[in-house]
């Protein structure tokens, strides 16, 4: 985060150009969370709120909260990665430039490694592992250009790339790493493969406020693979994944209605699974439709419907760590909003404690102490906003 907080920013990026109302206007928002936001009266604001905000202010939400896109190191660092999506090779005809090739089962747990650092948001690790993983991937891949399972292998890594650099806030490159992995795929033959990865490009649009167009990719995709019958496990996760990417689509677009309609088939399907499963990297079952629920109530701003829910959260909820650190965070921000800055702060602690590396790189939490910071004076209040980097912590 900038020096300045979100109501400086949003000021600064008004300037001269629009007033308050003018900005609510044409934002789509209210006049009163404008002047709540620029006078420090209120140090948050729904996600979608914010994105209407950024889009009026013809910027991205990402500069709206202050979120760096820079990342440490020179080589490992996202310099890398973007270098390695750009390959000249074929234009150079060096095709050994990317090294030799490796196996199958190698390229397989070099992959499979990836995605638990990702899980894990070992962002730091990914950052390193990326560039010499795509390299490795697509040499192989030239040695057996007819084996759709290193093709798929291929779409995978590409895959990992673009949801890393989602969350390092690169999306131009994320976007690039998207198509790359859906042109990978479609030379790998898999009907499930691909409607992940376009459920991932849904998700893309999503965090770039682009609702509409990110309901109406999964809800494409989900209709692509409707399980008819008796169908496997993982085809019902996959389907039921993309009802939830469409659900909270349209749930950030202000379409609630529909989006309880998808989560309540999310819902029935999950309950044919009955267990939460991870199938093409892809978590899904009844504590994924819990955690997703919970988020359409915070960002719709019904707060005591979003903790009503969820505390119907399992104990023992087979979530990678990742998504139980972003449900926790939106029970934090829904507990900030209710005034119970003693619950707020314990889940935001909690989070840092078991996922720091993933904090770091996240705006939400970094919302939630904002306004936590505001509202509770307590010195390990102040003391956890200072280490997020927010303004205000001592």
């Amino acid at each position: 985060m900038d020096q300045h907080d979100l109501g400086d920013r949003i000021r600064r990026l008004r300037g001269h150009l629009m007033t308050q109302r003018e900005l609510s206007e044409a934002a789509g928002v209210s006049l009163s969370l404008v002047r709540a936001l620029e006078q420090r009266q209120r140090h948050t604001a729904s996600i979608a709120s914010l994105h209407k905000i950024a889009r009026a202010l013809d910027t991205d939400i990402g500069v709206l909260l202050g979120k760096r896109t820079n990342f440490p190191g020179d080589d490992t660092g996202v310099h890398a990665i973007r270098h390695a999506l750009m390959p000249v090779d074929d234009l150079l005809d060096e095709a050994s430039r990317d090294g030799e090739p490796v196996d199958v089962d190698q390229a397989r747990r070099a992959v499979d490694f990836g995605w638990g650092s990702y899980w894990s948001g070992s962002y730091n690790r990914l950052s390193a592992l990326l560039p010499v993983t795509l390299a490795q991937l697509r040499v192989t891949v030239r040695s057996t250009p007819e084996d759709h399972t290193t093709h798929e292998l291929l779409a995978r890594g590409y895959w990992l790339t673009a949801c890393t650099l989602v969350h390092l806030g690169h999306q131009d490159a994320a976007w690039l790493a998207i198509r790359q992995a859906l042109d990978a795929a479609s030379r790998g033959g898999d009907p499930l493969l691909d409607a992940v990865l376009r459920g991932s490009a849904s998700w893309q649009l999503l965090v770039q406020g682009r609702y509409d167009e990110a309901a109406q990719v999964a809800l494409r995709s989900a209709s692509n693979v409707h399980p008819a019958g008796d169908v496997p496990p993982a085809h019902l996760s996959v389907y039921g994944s993309l009802l939830i990417t469409a659900a909270t689509a349209t749930g950030r677009d202000g379409d609630l209605a529909q989006a309880a309609g998808l989560l309540s088939e999310a819902e029935a399907t999950a309950r044919r699974n009955g267990v939460d499963r991870t199938d093409y990297e892809s978590p899904f079952g009844p504590a994924q439709v819990i955690m997703q629920t919970v988020d359409v109530h915070v960002v719709a701003e019904r707060y005591e419907q979003a903790i009503k829910v969820a505390r119907t959260m399992p104990r023992d909820a087979a979530l990678p760590l990742a998504a139980r650190a972003r449900h926790l965070t939106d029970t934090a921000f829904a507990y900030v909003h209710l005034d119970d800055t003693r619950r707020a702060r314990d889940a935001l602690l909690t989070v840092e404690r078991m996922a720091p590396d993933w904090i770091r790189h996240q705006s939400l939490p970094k919302q939630v102490a904002s306004e936590l910071v505001r509202r509770d004076r307590d010195n390990t209040t102040r003391r956890l906003a200072k280490r997020l980097g927010v303004t205000g912590g001592e």
